[in-house]
This record gives structure tokens, C-alpha cells and sequence, in this order.
């Protein structure tokens, strides 16, 4: 008999804008529409090596299809978001 066993780790990040608050005509305070928009990643562990990961897109109560993304997708994505802050930070 052979025994095996999986360590399995789902590793998951939901990121969103920062809630934004305007007056509605009624003098209450109602959440924006970009206050519910933002990104999920995740990420399965297997054994300590990476089993994939995914990305999709958060909009409101709908959130798009999964896509996988390679370690090259995510350097290129890192790069990119890096490049953003270095303008935006200066402002």
C-alpha cells in the first residue's frame, strides 16, 4: 500500500478601490459605483509548488470569468503596476 498525502494551500487576494461616499438627493450618503470595483487573484499551493493561478476582474456583484496567468503574465503585470505607482506616487 502506498500512502500519499497533498498539502494544499488556496491562497487568495480581493482587491478594491477605496470607498467613495457621494450625497444622494435625499442628503444620504450612498456608495459610488468605483467603490465596488477591483481585482481577485488567487493561487494554489501544492506540496510548496505553485499549481497555477488566476485573476479576474470585480465589478459590482458580477465578476468575470478566471483566467490563468504563467509566472512570465505575472512579472509582465508586477512591471506594469510598478511603472503606474512610480508616476502616481509623484504626483
Amino acid at each position: 500500500m502506498k500512502r500519499v498525502q497533498s498539502n494544499i494551500i488556496n491562497i487568495g487576494f480581493t482587491i478594491m478601490n477605496q470607498k467613495q461616499e457621494v450625497k444622494d438627493g435625499q442628503g444620504r450618503l450612498k456608495a459610488t459605483k468605483q467603490s465596488k470595483q477591483g481585482v481577485e487573484l488567487n493561487q494554489a499551493v501544492v506540496n510548496g509548488s505553485s499549481a497555477g493561478c488566476t485573476f479576474r476582474t470585480i465589478n459590482g456583484a458580477q465578476k468575470s470569468a478566471q483566467i490563468n496567468l504563467d509566472n512570465e503574465a505575472l512579472r509582465d503585470l508586477l512591471t506594469a503596476v510598478n511603472e503606474i505607482l512610480a508616476v502616481t506616487d509623484g504626483e
